[in-house]
């Protein structure tokens, strides 16, 4: 059996770092990966993950992740919490989502051979990778979607026309709830969004039960390499006085979109998702435009004075323009001087389906999705 484990705090950091890229603001918080794995390392834990052909094809899988809002909580909305007693979180992250793949193990009467992570982020990725452990179960390279998404019918399963429910949830205190059955995919999406609603944030959920074989024709293959070789190349990219901002857009065959100051960033927290946009006045070659760029937990929308320059699926990142640093979104704050990355999207999304779900005219926009490398191109 093919695999990789990582060994050191440093292997981590580049981990996390490249699937906080990746997260394209959203994802989740990288310091809670980091966490999750490193506690399991200190416990004499093995974790790292294996290749999706070394699951057999009659092997039941899953794929556990973290649904709700990432947004920072309110002195208002703290006072609130205490009302319904949820002042002392009980469980982790990472064990929020361990428990919800036994409970869901238990409510099918099965035993899950092989972990999936949902998307690339800081939190999420590593975390479901953590929670593979605590139940003894290995995660595999590949994750379901590419990059971070707001919604889980955002995936390939769902681009395939395959159930992603039932779905168990398991939340920091101890609430837990199985979503039996629903109408269609996105029906699961909001149900699970409420219930994390519930208690005021994020909450461990695990679904998509496939067989090794409907795994290995769906999972994109090799992200969790892909993310680790990322991360790695930011980090040396730095240490050996190159310009990480040009390095990663080299290694992903990305685009420079901007460079500039984040001057006003307006936030919203409802539905269980985080939205908000950045205003970032252009500096350098950039200078006297302005950019904006829309997120609904990760990034999806970006204009140059008001026209649009990239869309989902593609990849928009927004980066520390000195560090190379990838900013989660609930972290980049008015002042930062940033650069923003595009990334063409995973092909599996150029498609009508694909961009049925996490194209522009789904957030709401009258605008049609362009590759921006075919954009750039003109």
């Amino acid at each position: 059996m093919r695999k990789k484990v990582l060994q050191s705090r440093q292997e981590v950091e580049d981990f996390v770092r490249g699937c906080t890229f990746y997260g394209v603001g959203g994802g989740g918080l990288p310091e809670n990966g980091i966490n999750s794995i490193m506690s399991e390392i200190e416990k004499g834990n093995e974790v790292g993950w294996i290749d999706p052909n070394d699951v057999s094809d009659d092997a039941l899988t899953v794929c556990p992740f973290l649904m709700g809002s990432i947004a920072p909580h309110t002195e208002e909305v703290k006072k609130e919490m205490d009302g319904f007693g949820l002042t002392n979180p009980q469980f982790t992250e990472k064990e929020q989502l361990a428990k919800a793949m036994e409970e869901l193990a238990d409510y099918l009467g099965v035993k899950f051979e092989a972990m999936v992570p949902i998307e690339l982020g800081g939190a999420n990725t590593p975390g479901g990778i953590a929670a593979g452990v605590l139940n003894g179960i290995p995660s595999v390279d590949g994750d379901y979607t590419g990059r971070a998404i707001p919604e889980i019918l955002q995936t390939t399963p769902y681009i395939a026309k395959k159930k992603i429910w039932p779905v168990s949830s398991y939340d920091a205190y101890g609430n837990k709830v199985i979503i039996d059955d629903v109408v269609n995919h996105r029906m699961v999406e909001r149900i699970g969004k409420l219930i994390a609603s519930g208690s005021y944030g994020l909450a461990g959920q695990a679904g998509f039960v496939l067989t090794g074989k409907e795994m290995k024709d769906l999972v994109v293959k090799g992200t969790m390499s892909e993310c680790s070789e990322l991360g790695k190349l930011i980090r040396e990219s730095r240490e050996n006085g190159l310009n990480p901002v040009d390095e990663t857009i080299k290694f992903l065959k990305g685009h420079l979109m901007a460079t500039g100051k984040v001057v006003k960033k307006e936030t919203d927290d409802k539905l269980g998702y985080y939205w908000g946009t950045y205003t970032i006045e252009g500096t350098g070659e950039f200078k006297n435009n302005e950019y904006k760029v829309w997120f609904k937990n990760e990034n999806h929308m970006m204009w140059e004075n008001e026209e649009p320059i990239i869309t989902s699926p593609d990849v928009i990142t927004i980066v520390d323009s000195k560090t190379g640093e990838p900013y989660p979104n609930p972290l980049l704050d008015v002042g930062a001087e940033v650069s923003v990355i595009g990334v063409k999207s995973r092909e599996v999304f150029n498609n009508e389906r694909g961009l049925s779900v996490l194209g522009p005219r789904y957030f709401g926009y009258d605008v049609d999705y362009i590759s921006v490398d075919d954009r750039l191109k003109k």
